[in-house]
Parts: structure tokens; C-alpha cells; sequence
């Protein structure tokens, strides 16, 4: 008996032995998958890999260290549910050198962003082996050499963006065997030799010659789709014959496959409607799903009406004269940001609005609002964008008045910064270039780590849609608006560069652009002319915040300063562009621009009566300011 007590537990020992083992391998088979037999995460060797190559001047990738174990935390870096590299985008951040081979190790990859940088060398091959990549984006770069033929293994590639950069030789035949494009965009390069035939959308090859000259008959001025590929005429004889008793037999097994697809959606269509009497639709006999592309969601009215509590007054974000932002929370748990559109305003037809929506979204920049959705039905228009906790520059500047925590001098700082380049990539980097016409504290939003993020860009041309850059009725805010912009309803980049210089006044002083009740007389005070006379007077302290309470570089006061007078000049022509504006507040070029401007800016009105001396003077003069309307108000 005893020895069958001692068997039985031995016997049960060595059950949880195999159990414990058992464990053990599952654990070591899991940690293979992102480890290597020395224990060493691949991903994060290819990560450093191709950080190793290149020249970080903003320092985006500081946080990429060889001794991580995991590279989900890092920035730039997206991952999946299992802790998988997938997606690489680090657009606009001014990274030079070379894209290393070693990209081609992350083989999760579906998305690489790497837009408007200063890249160069040849796009390597080994991009060829990202079999799960959806989007590439290598755009706006210095990469030469000739397209790899590997391009072709990407099979589930979607959207392909190699334009504005030097690359040459042929467009690789293998590419043709790609079927899923939908963008392929190679304009702007050196490219040559005959053209295959992509099945792509919406195909752009502007701006290469060599190309164009060798496929006449192609639209090369602008962009083409892909025609369809109809069979060669065969011989004539039996194959003929062969031929076409096979193709009449594909499209009538075609045919009845489309039927019995549609009957079945009929049948499923009136099950749900028996099982529930009320469902919704969004109803748009417009709707066209080969404008949108596969980053962008297209939500239904349900979606959001459930997300945002039927739009209930307590989840209101903010407002404007472009409609109301409300918090939301997707079923997901995703918190979102859901601005609700005027019902009353002309957006056009349903086509050209999602159009539009699409162009929006292309704009990809850590210093820009990222455009996630858009609800389009036949009485709504919304657009869905990721929530900002810290709200809007305008709120934390108005919240110092109430006691809660200061923008410190640092952050305001970096909030031009941060600003000057957001604006810089829709001005010079984005195709096509998109113009704010309303920059100002309420539209620069501040992320988790108080990075200044640009919103609301390209609201204006949704606005006036189908009208060109000349309208009748002024955009924006009583007090950003740019002189030239009030007189003529006329704006190009460097109205936004007006509206920048005041949003770095409001920075410095935590004062609104246009104020009033600010003298005894009760008279309207303009910001800029205030500021004007206070530097003129060398007053510069008297226009600093007071909450900051005297904590800021005296220095770096006098070149914002001075940056916010060249930017809000009266003349159009003198105002620096965005790029030069980035390269002064960096410090870079500033006392050059300065001395040129006291030569030139005051001469020109001097004597001139009828020239208003005070930008005070324009908005009092201005015919369109009564018509003028807010694109967005304070979150």
C-alpha cells in the first residue's frame, strides 16, 4: 500500500515536471518570436540600424537605445497588438543620411512615413521584403538612384508616394504585377524609359521628361488612372475560337457570381431589418468609395451621434464660426475630437467634399492635427480628429487668469517652435500646398507633452469650395487677419504668416489680438500697434506676461519680438516666409532680417496719407470685416 501511495505521488510529481516544461517551451517559443537566439531583440537591431545612418538634428529618435528590449515605447514607432513593429513615420523632421537595408529585417511593417526629410543614396532593395507593407512614403526627400525592382514583391501595397525626389532609370516592369495601388505617385524625378502598365487609381508621373517623351501617349501634364487591360485579339482559328468560348464562360460565371452576391445582400439586408425595425443609414446617393484611401475611416452618423451622447451640451469642446468640436468616445474606448460642421453652409457636392477631406489628410507632420475620419450623409459633415488633453494654446493662456498652472517661458518657446513648422510643411513641403487663413492661439492645440499641434488647416478651402484664393467674405479672426487680406479679400501664404506673428504676441503678453475696455476712453486697443509703440519706446518688459512673473530670457524676448514685427509688416512682399521665420527663431539670420526691415518698412509709408500708419486703421477701414467669420473657436 505504502509503495502505491509512493508511486502514485511520484507519478504526480512528474506530471507537474512535464506541466512546468511544458510551460517553459510555450514562454521560450513566444519570446522567440521577437527575440534571437542570443536573446537580442531583432526589431530593436534593425531600429538602431537605421538610426545609426542617419542625422538627427532634432534629436526625434533620442529615446532608440540598444538595450531595449522592446521598441513600442519609442517615438516614431508603432506597433501592434503582439509588440510587433508596425509602422516607421517620422514626416518633416529634417533627418538626412541614408535608409539603411536594414529596414528590410521589420518584417511587420505596413506603413513607413518618412516624408519630407532630407534622405538621399538609393532606395534599397531590401524594402522589397516588407511582404505586409501597405503604405510607402518616401516623398519630399533627396533619394537617387534607380527605383529596385523589388517594389513589385509588395503585394499588399496600397499607397506608393516616391515624388519630389532625384531617382532615375526605368519605372520597374514588376511594379505592374502590383494589384492593389491605389496612389502611385513618382512626379517631380529624373525617371526615363518606357512606362508599365500599373493598375493604380490615381497615377501621377508630372515633371519627368525623359519619361514623358518615351509615352506620348500618356496624359503626362497631370495625373491619369490606369486604363483598363482588355485581352490581345488572337489568331485567327481555333485558339481564337478557344479563346473566346473562355472568356464568355469567365464572364458568365462572372455575371451569376455578381447576382447571386447581390441577392444574398438583399436577403441579409431584409433578415437585419426583420430583426430590427430600426436601423440606420447614412444616406448619400453620392458616395463614391474609390476617393477614399485606407488610412482615412469613414464613420456613420450612428457612430458618432452614440460617441458624443447625441451631441450633449456637457461634451462640447469648444465652438466657432465653422461649427462645434465635441469630446467623444469611440466604442473602442478612443477618445476623439468631433467637429460638427454647419448645416448651413455650401460645401459643394458629396464627391468634391470628400475630395477635399482626402487632401486634408495627406498632410502628415508631428506638428499638425492628424485628420482620422469624416461622416458625410445627406444633412451632416464631420470630421473626426485625435483628442488633445491640454486643450488649445488660447485656453492654457486664458486659464493663468483663474490661478491654474502657467505656460512657462520654455514652453511658449517651444510653442512657436513647434508652430513655425507645422506651418512650414503646409506651406513648402505639402502637395498640394495648403494655406491656414486662420492662425492663432485657439487653433495651435498642445499634446500629452505639450507639443504644439497645428489644427484646423485646410478648414477654409471646405468653406469655399469651388472658389479660387480671392473671396468676398474675409476667413478668420478680427485681429489675425493680414492688412492686404482685409482690403481685398486677397490671401496667400503670407496672410498666414501675419496671423503667426500675433500668435507669438499672444504668447508674450498671454493677451488676446483685439481687446477692448484696455484704455480709460474705452476705445478699441490693437495688440500689434501696442507692441509697436513699446518697442519703438525700448518698453519690451512692459508686454510680457505678468503670470510668468518676470521668469523669461531677456534675449530671447527681444528676437520673438522682433521675429512678430517682420512677420506682421504691412506690405506682404516684405514678410519672411515660414522657412525663414523657422531659421530667426532658431536663430539663424535674425539681426540681418532686422536691420533690412528698418530700411525698408518705414520709408514706404512715410508721407503717405492715404496709407493707414496703424493696423487699427485697416480693420476700421475694412468693408469685409463685418463679414468676417471665425473657422474655430477655443477648445
Amino acid at each position: 500500500m505504502r509503495n502505491l501511495k509512493q508511486f502514485s505521488s511520484m507519478k504526480k510529481r512528474e506530471h507537474l515536471f512535464g506541466v512546468i516544461v511544458l510551460v517553459v517551451l510555450i514562454l521560450m517559443n513566444i519570446s522567440s518570436a521577437t527575440l534571437s537566439p542570443a536573446g537580442v531583440n531583432d526589431e530593436v537591431v534593425a531600429l538602431m540600424a537605421i538610426k545609426q545612418d542617419v542625422k538627427d538634428p532634432h534629436n526625434v529618435l533620442d529615446n532608440w537605445d540598444y538595450s531595449s528590449v522592446d521598441p513600442c515605447s519609442w517615438k516614431m514607432v508603432t506597433c501592434t497588438s503582439d509588440g510587433h513593429v508596425a509602422a516607421l513615420g517620422m514626416p518633416g523632421q529634417n533627418i538626412s543620411g541614408t535608409l539603411s537595408p536594414a529596414i528590410g529585417n521589420l518584417s511587420n511593417l505596413q506603413s513607413i512615413t518618412l516624408q519630407n526629410n532630407a534622405f538621399s543614396g538609393p532606395i534599397t532593395g531590401a524594402i522589397g521584403k516588407l511582404w505586409n507593407l501597405q503604405t510607402l512614403d518616401l516623398s519630399g526627400n533627396k533619394f537617387s538612384g534607380e527605383l529596385p525592382s523589388s517594389l513589385g514583391d509588395l503585394k499588399n501595397l496600397n499607397l506608393l508616394r516616391l515624388n519630389n525626389n532625384s531617382l532615375t532609370g526605368p519605372v520597374p516592369e514588376s511594379l505592374s504585377h502590383v494589384g492593389g495601388l491605389t496612389l502611385v505617385d513618382l512626379s517631380y524625378n529624373n525617371l526615363s524609359g518606357s512606362l508599365p502598365k500599373i493598375s493604380a487609381r490615381t497615377f501621377k508621373i508630372v515633371g519627368n521628361p525623359l519619361l514623358c517623351e518615351h509615352n506620348s501617349e500618356n496624359d503626362c501634364s497631370g495625373v491619369f488612372p490606369e486604363p483598363l487591360s482588355l485581352p490581345p485579339d488572337g489568331n485567327t482559328g481555333e485558339s481564337s475560337s478557344g479563346n473566346k468560348s473562355r472568356h464568355l464562360a469567365i464572364a458568365l460565371g462572372t455575371s451569376f457570381g455578381a447576382v447571386f452576391l447581390l441577392i444574398l445582400a438583399v436577403l441579409l439586408i431584409w433578415w437585419r431589418y426583420r430583426k430590427n425595425q430600426q436601423i440606420f443609414f447614412d444616406v448619400n446617393d453620392q458616395y463614391d468609395p474609390e476617393v477614399c484611401l485606407g488610412h482615412l475611416r469613414r464613420f456613420t452618423f450612428k457612430e458618432l451621434r452614440a460617441a458624443t451622447d447625441h451631441f450633449h451640451a456637457k461634451n462640447i469642446l469648444g465652438k466657432g464660426g465653422f461649427g462645434i468640436v465635441y469630446k467623444g468616445s469611440l466604442t473602442d474606448g478612443t477618445i476623439v475630437a468631433v467637429k460638427r460642421l454647419k448645416d448651413d453652409t455650401n460645401f459643394g457636392g458629396e464627391i468634391q467634399f470628400q475630395t477635399e477631406v482626402e487632401t486634408i489628410s495627406l498632410a502628415v507632420h508631428r506638428n499638425l492635427l492628424r485628420l482620422w475620419g469624416f461622416c458625410s450623409t445627406e444633412n451632416e459633415r464631420i470630421l473626426v480628429y485625435p483628442f488633445m488633453p491640454n486643450g488649445s494654446v488660447a485656453s492654457k493662456l486664458r486659464d493663468q487668469i483663474h490661478g491654474k498652472p502657467v505656460l512657462d517661458w520654455s514652453r511658449r518657446k517651444n510653442i512657436a517652435l513647434g508652430t513655425a513648422r507645422g506651418l512650414l510643411y503646409l506651406h513648402e513641403q505639402s502637395d498640394p500646398k495648403i494655406i491656414h487663413r486662420d492662425v492663432k492661439a485657439a487653433n495651435i492645440l498642445l499634446d500629452e507633452d505639450f507639443e504644439a499641434v497645428v489644427g484646423d488647416f485646410g478648414l477654409a478651402k471646405l468653406l469655399d469650395h469651388g472658389d479660387s484664393h480671392v473671396t468676398t467674405a474675409v476667413r478668420g479672426t478680427v485681429g489675425h487677419i493680414a492688412p492686404e487680406y482685409l482690403s481685398t479679400g486677397q490671401s496667400s501664404e503670407k496672410t498666414d504668416v501675419f496671423g503667426f506673428g500675433i500668435l507669438l504676441l499672444e504668447l508674450i503678453t498671454g493677451q488676446r489680438a483685439l481687446d477692448f475696455g484696455r484704455t480709460s476712453a474705452n476705445q478699441k486697443v490693437v495688440m500689434l500697434d501696442w507692441v509697436k509703440k513699446l518697442q519703438k519706446d525700448g518698453k519690451l518688459n512692459l508686454i510680457v506676461d505678468k503670470s510668468l512673473k518676470n521668469k523669461f530670457d531677456a534675449a530671447e524676448l527681444q528676437e520673438m519680438v522682433q521675429v512678430a514685427l517682420l512677420c506682421t509688416q504691412f506690405n506682404p512682399l516684405n514678410r519672411p516666409k515660414m522657412s525663414e521665420v523657422l531659421r530667426m527663431l532658431e536663430g539663424e539670420g535674425l539681426v540681418e532680417r532686422w536691420e533690412t526691415s528698418e530700411n525698408v518698412e518705414t520709408p514706404r509709408f512715410r508721407g503717405l496719407e492715404n496709407i493707414p500708419q496703424r493696423y487699427a486703421d485697416y480693420i476700421e477701414e475694412s468693408s469685409l470685416v463685418s463679414e468676417a467669420m471665425e473657422l474655430s473657436g477655443p477648445r
